[in-house]
């Protein structure tokens, strides 16, 4: 029997569980991206582009193409996502599992001010100018032109339309992962007093915190948002795993 599996992704774990899973001859697997992207890295399995219509649109998405797993592995900020997720596993009877990469934690030299959410890291940034470098993506970084007295740095994979309407920003198009080397090369280079970050966890955007140590660089981290209790792996292999157990029982059924 063909098993069918919904994974929601847009991280590199998505990307590299799709491809473990799709491995596999008794598996028949679609990998949703939520399109905030315009050029997507390559996934390399079958691809659905697009929001489902929150939690109802997706309960009626699995229950008409027969989906027997839901996998999250959404960003760990992506948490409306996640709730929709779990709400319509809910409502449609289907078992779901998730991705919880583990958060970064402070290390000696980091100067670290966390605070809850975006509004709560545009105050902390205090009145007095400074150069700020926000590692945010270009989703939240509208919420900075309440403090026009800044000097921003922004990097985001596609461009930030429209832009922040300060009067100082420099804006750089990358995509990671990048390497510390070069994120103390661009904290340097820009004379960056303060770093805004998401506590995204992994290996691919944490340079930028060791570069920040390493200058002795204020880091003001965003704590991360509540998600769904479901069941959850922090590794690929982990729920690569839990993903044979979910499925096991009916292939020994031979249903």
């Amino acid at each position: 029997m063909t098993h069918r599996i919904l994974i929601l992704g847009g991280t590199t774990e998505a990307r590299q569980l799709a491809g473990k899973l799709a491995a596999r001859a008794d598996v028949s697997l679609t990998l949703s991206l939520a399109g905030r992207t315009g050029n997507p890295v390559a996934q390399g399995v079958p691809t659905r582009v697009g929001g489902f219509g929150g939690a109802g649109g997706l309960a009626a998405f699995l229950r008409e193409t027969r989906i027997e797993l839901l996998v999250d592995a959404t960003h760990p900020y992506a948490a409306q996502i996640s709730a929709n997720a779990a709400a319509a596993a809910r409502e449609a009877g289907v078992p779901i599992v998730a991705l919880r990469r583990p958060g970064w934690e402070p290390a000696e030299g980091d100067r670290w001010t966390l605070v809850d959410n975006v509004a709560g890291a545009v105050t902390a940034l205090a009145a007095a100018p400074r150069r700020v470098f926000l590692a945010l993506g270009r989703q939240e970084v509208a919420a900075f032109e309440a403090a026009p007295e800044h000097h921003y740095l922004i990097r985001s994979v596609d461009p930030v339309e429209p832009r922040l309407a300060v009067p100082d920003a420099t804006y750089l198009l990358a995509r990671g992962p990048f390497r510390e080397a070069d994120e103390r090369a661009l904290l340097l280079e820009h004379r960056i007093d303060v770093v805004v970050s998401k506590n995204s966890g992994g290996e691919a955007t944490y340079c930028k915190i060791a570069a920040a140590r390493a200058l002795g660089v204020e880091v003001v981290m965003i704590r991360r948002p509540a998600l769904p209790d479901v069941a959850s792996a922090e590794t690929v292999d982990a729920l690569a795993a839990m993903v044979d157990h979910f499925l096991g029982p009916a292939a020994e059924r031979g249903v």
